[in-house]
């Protein structure tokens, strides 16, 4: 059975198969107001009449000074909500599932003014220095994050992604390179962890619908977080209801990273398997077998693919014929996928049968 195309349910949100657009920044709100444009809606739909089970929007901040760029979507003011509903709608409409992927990026903020973090700490040399963060303007970063989720509700999202990842805000707070707080939200893992668990637990005041936390499991530096540490941070989250946790890695320092197809997936792997919880497998996953060979070995449960799919917003249709599935081309697009598909078809069954449970080896 090809399990890519097969269905995945989240709460009372059923997937038609478990291919994600993964959330990458397009910085596109081109007045600088946060706004959604035409751009993004056209952007947006084209992968889901692809035939992409679920969309996940770009970075969007939940307050203007968690931008990552100026450019960056918002969803800080009530007067975001109908750009972003007319985005869902589009994206309904051609028959996929959209969520949002909330974030506020702390000292990597690009932006005009001060930026903020955890601690006094610059990512790195000639970026500025953030503003260490008081209580109170803690406490009023978690209020942000729960209005975004109202908002998110409003405008019709089906899901909502939390950023901790690739050295934003939350990931920040959760390392011990860039958190260096005495304080209750620093020194230790729990106190590391307690600012994503108040973002956490009020999000879920306003929310009762799918949850996914995206985490960069691996911070390529010796005196980060190991394993060990995103485990219990993932056990955690399972505890407050999150569903799934996204698997990327790096970004909290500058780092070397060792870049090869499926770098991330033994990430997803480890913590699906150790912290019991569900995972999505990210990075370089650019072709249909490797991604079946991924959800066949019980590597992850969900597949996000990024670049993939700004170089082919159709190719879910061309993996679909890669592995044998049975699904249907967009009826305007028929005729063209009809002649296509016997020989794409023809072609693969020569050096592949399906069936098989993978073309790659098992990783221990």
């Amino acid at each position: 059975m090809c399990m890519l195309f097969s269905p995945y349910q989240i709460k009372d949100i059923t997937l038609k198969n478990r291919l994600v657009m993964s959330p990458m920044c397009m910085y596109s709100s081109f007045n600088e107001d946060g706004r959604a444009t035409e751009w993004h809606k056209v952007h947006y739909s084209s992968r889901a009449i692809g035939g992409v089970g679920l969309i996940i929007t770009e970075s969007t901040a939940v307050n203007p000074q968690g931008r990552i760029s100026m450019l960056d979507l918002g969803i800080w003011s009530d007067e975001h909500i109908y750009s972003l509903k007319s985005v869902v709608k589009s994206v309904h409409e051609n028959g996929s599932k959209i969520g949002i992927q909330l974030s506020h990026a702390g000292r990597k903020a690009n932006i005009e003014g001060p930026v903020i973090g955890p601690s006094a700490l610059a990512y790195k040399d000639g970026q500025k220095i953030p503003e260490e963060m008081k209580t109170d303007t803690i406490i009023q970063t978690v209020i942000d994050f729960k209005n975004a989720a109202r908002r998110a509700k409003e405008a019709g999202f089906d899901l909502i992604e939390i950023h901790g990842a690739h050295g934003y805000l939350i990931n920040q707070f959760l390392s011990p390179l860039s958190n260096k707080r005495t304080d209750e939200y620093g020194g230790s893992r729990e106190n590391r962890y307690r600012f994503l668990k108040e973002v956490i637990e009020a999000i879920n005041s306003e929310w009762d619908g799918p949850l996914f936390v995206r985490i960069s499991a691996d911070e390529y530096n010796t005196k980060g977080n190991t394993m060990d540490d995103f485990i219990y941070f993932s056990k955690r989250m399972k505890e407050q209801g999150v569903d799934l946790i996204d698997c990327s890695s790096g970004a909290v320092v500058p780092a070397h990273i060792n870049v090869f197809p499926g770098y991330q997936v033994p990430l997803a792997e480890k913590i699906k398997h150790d912290a019991d919880i569900a995972t999505g497998a990210v990075g370089l996953i650019t072709s249909a077998i490797q991604a079946e060979e991924i959800l066949q070995n019980q590597r992850a449960d969900l597949i996000f693919i990024a670049r993939e799919l700004l170089r082919d917003p159709y190719w879910p249709l061309r993996a679909a014929v890669t592995l044998g599935a049975n699904i249907e081309a967009p009826k305007q697009y028929d005729r063209a996928w009809r002649e296509a598909l016997p020989l794409e078809k023809e072609a693969f069954n020569q050096r592949w049968v399906p069936g098989k449970e993978s073309l790659a080896p098992k990783r221990n």
